[in-house]
């Protein structure tokens, strides 16, 4: 089993693996960064429940892709040598 997972053939599975975990911090910070860059910007009252949920699938979107190429970078850099 060990053979397995750290052959070439398991790559793709690190890298969902990589980039799940990844997933939620990184949507977190973006979103906490988008909304508070609104209320800088347009002040707290232009920043409402729809306001929030509309900047949290933007940064579901943003984490993803990021994530998905991050972890394809590292995990190909890893699996290289």
């Amino acid at each position: 089993m060990t053979e397995f997972l750290f052959s070439d053939q398991s790559k793709w599975l690190w890298v969902a693996a990589m980039a799940l975990a990844m997933f939620f911090p990184v949507r977190k910070l973006i979103w906490v960064m988008t909304v508070r860059r609104a209320i800088r910007k347009g002040g707290g009252e232009n920043v409402d429940e729809a306001e929030q949920a509309r900047l949290m699938r933007r940064a579901s979107f943003t984490s993803a892709l990021l994530s998905f190429v991050f972890s394809l970078y590292y995990v190909s850099h890893f699996f290289k040598s």
